[in-house]
């Protein structure tokens, strides 16, 4: 069985930022140094980028990122199923994984990256883990990857702008860090492509798209708000 203990050192990479995360980051770049050099360089330009004296600025990035008028969200099931019956069997299988392997999820649901990270490096089922690399991290990563591309980012701005007439302030900092969540990503990204080899020959069908259910919640809201 092979050592999966560094998935739990990367899912603080998507921990909401605090004092300290700078150098988390900074440690887990020194670990993919040694073994994942190419995730290290997209980890290194992360670092080049992240406003590291600015707890405040680190925190509005990952919100805006993850969180309110999101570029994308981390909870996988999500990305990969929307609010389609499916993610609540992944749900549910997740919890019990889970729990068998007493992974503490906090307050966040079982399909969340972290905890999805966390939980591949405790288990001991060599097979459930490809599973989770193959199947639901991997398709995941490239969902939320492609988020990050310029032209599905300014149709996302479109909806947000329509519905909320305003976007939330950018924090001010370079250009290239309003994205820098796609380096994270895209360096975990090559840790899951060392370590399971044929995950970039098994593509899945595309069974969500992250804009796509942006657009359904805002219409949703729409109708429920406007008046009888």
């Amino acid at each position: 069985m092979e050592n999966r203990l560094h998935y739990r050192l990367i899912a603080s990479l998507f921990e909401y930022p605090d004092a300290a995360y700078p150098e988390r980051v900074r440690q887990i770049k020194a670990f993919l140094d040694g073994e994942y050099p190419k995730a290290a360089e997209d980890l290194g330009k992360f670092l080049g980028f992240l406003p590291a004296d600015d707890v405040v600025a680190m925190q509005e990035l990952f919100t805006r990122s993850f969180d309110v008028q999101a570029i994308a969200t981390l909870d996988l099931g999500y990305v990969l199923f929307g609010d389609d019956y499916k993610r609540g069997e992944l749900l549910a299988n997740l919890n019990r994984e889970h729990v068998a392997a007493k992974n503490d999820c906090g307050t966040e649901l079982a399909d969340h990256l972290p905890n999805v990270l966390r939980l591949m490096s405790v288990l001991r089922d060599e097979e459930l883990i490809e599973d989770l690399a193959y199947a639901i991290v991997g398709p995941a990563l490239l969902e939320m990857i492609g988020e990050f591309d310029s032209d599905r980012l300014e149709k996302k701005n479109e909806s947000y702008r329509k519905h909320y007439k305003t976007l939330i302030e950018t924090p001010a900092v370079q250009v290239e860090a309003v994205t820098l969540y796609k380096l994270a990503l895209q360096s975990l990204y090559e840790v899951l492509k060392q370590d399971f080899s044929r995950i970039e020959t098994m593509p899945l069908k595309r069974e969500s798209d992250f804009l796509g259910s942006i657009g359904v919640e805002i219409e949703i809201e729409e109708r429920a708000s406007a008046p009888n």
